[in-house]
This record gives structure tokens, C-alpha cells and sequence, in this order.
């Protein structure tokens, strides 16, 4: 048995991804899902649910989670977040992987063009963490963006128009415009976008985004998160079932 944990989870196309997955290839698992209000019933969820193998970690819990898990991969650590455990001794092993990492590489990779030297990203939740990793590997200048000023965080109201045309790459961490909340979207002065630009969203429902609509009306390249969601998924798998 295997699941996602997080709050809410409407949203969530996790299930449909694997129990499809589950039913092609004749594997005799099913994939749940969690929607936990608090991190703190994480225990009594593995007490209750003795055969679960591995689970996926979602908003808001994939740092929270970390103090639960018995280990963390050398990945995992370094990003400080983690949406992927593998689960053994009936729960009495947790090891943390992010497989963020690698779904969102895979993806993003394709559509950096050499005068992409620069990225913004938006939120800094747990999900920005492996973006910021992956996009530092891939040799881009990173700069984060949030509603609250801290040290090497900018806050929305200080982007303007040379903050905007000198980052080229852009992604929405946040889950700002997720469904049923399609019309949301973040506050960037999406007129200083241009066809120079990448705006990636790790949203992935609705397919186009409030965020990729608004940037693309202005030339940008856009591409969703679904394309990394499967790339994430398939690594989990992976990990759970070596």
C-alpha cells in the first residue's frame, strides 16, 4: 500500500497516476490518499495503516516532515525537504528522499536557452527548495520571492521592471491559482514579461494557470508541473521498489 499525505488534497492527481499505473501493469497495490490537518497525526496515520510501503509528501509538510523520519538520503538533506518515504519494518524505518529534485530537472531542462542566466522563484515553501536546488546545479543565478522579507528574499512589491527583464527564468512554487481557486494567481508585474522569458508552474491543475495565461499573453514560455509530477512519481516508485 502506498499514499500521499498533505492538506488539502483535492487537488492531487497522485492516486489516478498510480492506480492507473497499478492496474496496467497488473501490480497488486493501490495508492491512498491522506488528507492529514496536522503533521502531528503522522504516527497515529502509520499505527493505523501497519502496510504501507512508501508514501508521497505534499504542501504543507515536506519540511514538518522531516523530524518523524529515522534517515534522510544525501539529496533530501541537502535540499531540507522531503516528498518522498520510503517505509520498512512496518513502519518502524522512515527514510526521506526528494524525487522533487530530478522530476523537476527532467522537465525544466529541455527549455533553458543560453541567455537564461538568472531565475526567480516564487514561494519558499518546501517545494522551492528543491527548484532552487536544481536550478543552482544547472548553473543559474537564484533569487527567491515571498510575501515576507528575510535575508537574500525579496518580497513581491520590490519586483519591477530591470528585476524582471534581467531573470528570465520564473516559477511559481507557490500553489496560488490550484484548483477550484483557478483564478488566483501571484502578484508579479507580469507586463514587463517577454518572449525571453520561462514561466514555469509547479501547479498542474488546472493545465493552464491563471500564471501562465497572464505570461504568456505576454510572449513568455510556459509550461505546468505535470510533466515533473509523473517525473517525481516514477523516481518514488523507484525508491520504493528497487
Amino acid at each position: 500500500m502506498f499514499g500521499l499525505i498533505g492538506y488539502p488534497l483535492h487537488h492531487s492527481f497522485s492516486a489516478k497516476y498510480f492506480n492507473d499505473f497499478f492496474a496496467r501493469t497488473e501490480i497488486p497495490e493501490y495508492y491512498e490518499l491522506f488528507p492529514i490537518r496536522d503533521i502531528d497525526e503522522f504516527p497515529l496515520l502509520l499505527k493505523k495503516h501497519r502496510d504501507l510501503e512508501g508514501l508521497n509528501v505534499t504542501i504543507p509538510y515536506k519540511e514538518k516532515i522531516i523530524p518523524f523520519l529515522t534517515d534522510l538520503s544525501e539529496e533530501a538533506r541537502e535540499i531540507g525537504a522531503v516528498n518522498t518515504i520510503r517505509i520498512l519494518n512496518r513502519g518502524k524505518i522512515l527514510i526521506g528522499h526528494n524525487t522533487d529534485a530530478i522530476g523537476f530537472k527532467n522537465s525544466i531542462s529541455p527549455l533553458l536557452m543560453p541567455h537564461m542566466k538568472k531565475a526567480l522563484i516564487l514561494g519558499t515553501g518546501g517545494a522551492s527548495k528543491a527548484v532552487d536546488y536544481v536550478l543552482k546545479k544547472l548553473g543559474l543565478e537564484v533569487t527567491k520571492v515571498s510575501r515576507r522579507e528575510s535575508e537574500g528574499v525579496m518580497t513581491y512589491d520590490q519586483l519591477d521592471e530591470d528585476v524582471i527583464s534581467s531573470h528570465h527564468v520564473i516559477v511559481n512554487t507557490t500553489p496560488l491559482g490550484t484548483w477550484p481557486d483557478i483564478d488566483k494567481y501571484p502578484d508579479i508585474p507580469y507586463q514587463f514579461l517577454s518572449p525571453l522569458h520561462l514561466c514555469f508552474d509547479l501547479v498542474y491543475n488546472p493545465e493552464t494557470t491563471s500564471f501562465m495565461r497572464k505570461s504568456a499573453e505576454h510572449g513568455a514560455m510556459v509550461k505546468n508541473g505535470l510533466e515533473m509530477l509523473h517525473g517525481q512519481a516514477d523516481a518514488a516508485w523507484r525508491i520504493w521498489v528497487p
